[in-house]
C-alpha cells in the first residue's frame, strides 16, 4: 500500500521525466515491502515467487496504462477510480466501486495500526502480534487523535511525507545491499522449489504457490492508480509513459529483490514463521540487533506518513462522490477548517470497527492485508473492464490508431484482475459482500434525497446476488467455515 504526496496543479510545476519517474517510485512503494519476506516465504519457494512477481508485474503494468489511457480519453470523470465504473456500467456498479475502494483505503489503515503494534512489541510484548485488547485500545487511540489533528485542519502532508520517503527507502536499499553481501547460494537453492508446508500437509505445487502470493502483491501495489495522476506535471506528454513504465519497473525490481535475496539468507520454513514486519527479522539474522530496530525505526516512521495521507484518501473516497450526490449529502459535509468532518469520522468508523474486529481473528495483519487486496480487486476489475468496453464501442476512438494496442493492454489487465479474484478465493469475496450490502444504506439514501428510482431490473438483481453472498458470508463466519 501507498502514499501520495499532495501536488497543486500549477502549471509552473512541470517537471522531468527523472523526477516525474521518482513521483512514481515514491507514490508506490509503501508499508507492504517490509512485509514481503515472511508472506512469500508463508506460501512460496523461489520459483513460484519468480512466477508470481512475473504474472503480477504483467498485470500490474497493464492496469497502470489503462488509467493512464483513461486519464487521456475520459478527462472530464476526475472523481476517482468510482467514475470509470459508473460510467460503464451504471450508478450502482459506481457506487460499489466508490465504496468498495473506501472499505479497503479503511481496511489498510487498520492494518498499519496492526503493523505498527506488532512493531513496537518487541519493546512492549503486551502488545503482541498487533491484536491484544491493549494493541487494539492503543490503536483505537490513534484512530481519532488523526481524525482530530486532520480535523483541525491538517489538510497537507508534505513534510511528513517528505520524511516518511527518506525512512522507508533507506531501510529498504541497506537491507538488499546487506542482504546480496550475505547472499548463500546453498540456501537459496534449497528454497528454490518450495511447497514448505506449517501444517505438515503435501507440498503445494508451483501454480498453488504463487497463487498463494496474489493478495499480498495486490497490497503492495495499490494506489497504481496514482501514477496516471500525475501526467499533468510533466513537461512533455510522452513523458507520462515513460515515466510509467520506469517507475513502475524500477518498483518491482525493487519488491522483487527483497522477496527474492530473504530466500538467499534463511531457509523458507524459517521466513514462513519470523515476526513481521519480516524485513527486520531477516536483517537482525545477518547483522543482529540492531538491524532489526534500524528497520522497525522505517517502518513506524513510513506507516505514520502513509496513514496520515490514506486517512485523507478515505475521507475524499466519501467525500468527491457525496458532491457529485452519488453518496448521501451528509458526508459532503465540510467544518470551518475545510475538512470533509463527517466522511472522517465515518472512515474512523470503520476503521475502529475492524480493529475490534481483530481481537476474534488468528494471524490479524495477514487477515487485515488480504482484506485490503480483495476489496480493492471489484474497483480494479470495474476499471479495466471500462476500457475495454471503450475499445469494444470505440467511443473515443474515432481516429482507431491505437485501438489494437489498446484492446490488449485493457483485455489483458481485465483478465488479470479476474485473476486475482479467483486468486482471493471464496472466503475473502463472501467477506467482501458483507461490506457491500451493508454500504446498500448509503446507495438507497442518497437515491432517495435525489428523488430517483433505487434500483433498476439489473441492478436488483446485482444487489439479491451481493446479499445472498453477505448471507452466506455471516453463517461462514458463525459456523467456522469461514476462518478469520
Amino acid at each position: 500500500m501507498t502514499t501520495a504526496e499532495p501536488k497543486t496543479e500549477s502549471t509552473s510545476e512541470k517537471v522531468s521525466l527523472p523526477t516525474l519517474t521518482a513521483m512514481v517510485v515514491g507514490s508506490m512503494i509503501g508499508s507492504g515491502v517490509f512485509l514481503l519476506p515472511r508472506r512469500f516465504g508463508a506460501e512460496s519457494g523461489v520459483l513460484g515467487a519468480t512466477i508470481a512477481w512475473t504474472i503480477a508485474g504483467t498485470g500490474m503494468l497493464m492496469l497502470a496504462f489503462v488509467f493512464q489511457r483513461l486519464a487521456t480519453r475520459k478527462p472530464d470523470l476526475d472523481a476517482g477510480i468510482f467514475a470509470y465504473a459508473k460510467a460503464g456500467f451504471g450508478d450502482y456498479v459506481g457506487f460499489n466501486s466508490a465504496f468498495g475502494f473506501w472499505a479497503s483505503a479503511c481496511a489498510g489503515n487498520a492494518s498499519y495500526w496492526v503493523l505498527i503494534m506488532a512493531t513496537a512489541s518487541a519493546m512492549f510484548p503486551q502488545l503482541g502480534d498487533g491484536s491484544t485488547v491493549l494493541a487494539v485500545l492503543i490503536s483505537s487511540i490513534g484512530v481519532w487523535l488523526f481524525c482530530f489533528l486532520i480535523l483541525r485542519g491538517v489538510k497537507e502532508a508534505a513534510i511528513i511525507n517528505r520524511i516518511a520517503t527518506i525512512a522507508k527507502v533507506v531501510p529498504i536499499v541497506a537491507f538488499i545491499v546487506i542482504a546480496l553481501i550475505a547472499f548463500k547460494a546453498g540456501v537459496f537453492a534449497d528454497n528454490f522449489w518450495g511447497g514448505w508446508k506449517a501444517e505438515g500437509g503435501p507440498s503445494a505445487s508451483v501454480f498453488e504457490q504463487a497463487k498463494g502470493t496474489m493478495l499480498i502483491t495486490v497490497f503492495v501495489f495499490m494506489g497504481i492508480e496514482g501514477a496516471s495522476v500525475y501526467s499533468r506535471y510533466a513537461k512533455k506528454r510522452e513523458d507520462v509513459g515513460r515515466a510509467t513504465v520506469l517507475g513502475f519497473l524500477s518498483v518491482l525490481a525493487v519488491f522483487a529483490l527483497v522477496t527474492l535475496v530473504s530466500y538467499g539468507v534463511l531457509p523458507q520454513s524459517e521466513l514462513a514463521t519470523v515476526n513481521q514486519p519480516s524485513m527486520a527479522s531477516v536483517l537482525e539474522s545477518i547483522v543482529g540487533p540492531w538491524g532489526s530496530v534500524f528497520i522497525k525505526v522505517g517502518v513506524v516512521l513510513s506507516v505514520l506518513g502513509a496513514y496520515l495521507a490514506w486517512t485523507l484518501m478515505a475521507a475524499e473516497i466519501l467525500y468527491i462522490p457525496a458532491k457529485s450526490e452519488d453518496m448521501p449529502r451528509f458526508l459532503a459535509r465540510t467544518n470551518s477548517h475545510g475538512a470533509p468532518v463527517t466522511a472522517l469520522v465515518m472512515a474512523g468508523g470503520l476503521v475502529q470497527l475492524l480493529l475490534i474486529l481483530l481481537l476474534f481473528t488468528s494471524e490479524a495483519l495477514d487477515f487485515m492485508l488480504d482484506l485490503t487486496a480483495a476489496l480493492a480487486l471489484i474497483p480494479y476489475f470495474l476499471a479495466a473492464g471500462y476500457a475495454l468496453k471503450l475499445v469494444l464501442t470505440r467511443e473515443t476512438y474515432e481516429d482507431r490508431k491505437p485501438l489494437l494496442a489498446d484492446g490488449v493492454v485493457a483485455g489483458l489487465a481485465t483478465v488479470y484482475t479476474l485473476f486475482l479474484v479467483y486468486a482471493a478465493g471464496f472466503d475473502h469475496l463472501l467477506l467482501s459482500c458483507i461490506l457491500y450490502a451493508a454500504g446498500a444504506v448509503l446507495y438507497v439514501m442518497a437515491r432517495r434525497e435525489r428523488g430517483l428510482r433505487v434500483f433498476s431490473p439489473p441492478e436488483m438483481v446485482l444487489f439479491v446476488v451481493i446479499l445472498l453472498g453477505a448471507v452466506a458470508g455471516v453463517v461462514g463466519l458463525v459456523t467456522g467455515q469461514i476462518q478469520i
